[in-house]
């Protein structure tokens, strides 16, 4: 194997006939090849359906209706897919652990998170490679997404909703001037 020196020009890399990277329709951006923009919409649409009638994840959103939640993510998941990079350049980092930290997200909000966003994935009808690929950072994103272990109802919410039913921190117990 020869590495080229600078100045030397490389060989083009020569495809098989059945490779299907050489394919008219190949693109190397999953953005693109799952339909771009309406698949996401599509995908969000259908995922906030299931969202706005669970009484657990809807509790979640501050804001009156969904729109902007939806937009939100819309943004993020375009530009994580190879889209528009609107979201970083309206929000910044997306920190996502650090923006879902005020929520109670436990194993039984991740379950129906999941639920919801299957069967918008679903919805979609993607090739199995690209369900696959999706779904696959779904389940991955929503497990690091886990910030308690405590049954819902209890532990802190976000913006003063439904107040933990038990102090959260333990005060030290006093101690005698001798020790």
């Amino acid at each position: 194997m020869t590495i080229p020196i600078s100045g030397e020009p490389r060989q083009p890399r020569q495809l098989m006939q059945n490779d299907p990277f050489s394919q008219p329709g190949y693109t190397d951006n999953f953005y693109d090849a799952v339909g771009g923009h309406d698949t996401f919409v599509k995908l969000i649409d259908v995922f906030y359906d299931g969202v706005a009638t669970d009484p657990l994840l809807r509790a979640m959103y501050p804001e009156e209706d969904l729109i902007p939640a939806k937009r939100r993510f819309l943004m993020f998941l375009e530009q994580y897919w190879g889209g528009p990079t609107t979201y970083g350049e309206e929000r910044g980092h997306p920190r996502l652990r650090m923006r879902h930290a005020t929520f109670h997200v436990n194993p039984d909000a991740r379950d129906r998170w999941l639920s919801h966003m299957r069967e918008a994935v679903d919805d979609l009808h993607l090739s199995p490679i690209h369900e696959a690929t999706l779904w696959d950072y779904l389940q991955r994103a929503a497990h690091a997404m886990v910030n308690t272990f405590e049954p819902t109802g209890i532990g802190p919410a976000a913006d003063g909703r439904a107040a933990a039913s038990f102090p959260l921190t333990v005060e030290p117990p006093a101690r005698d001037g001798g020790a």
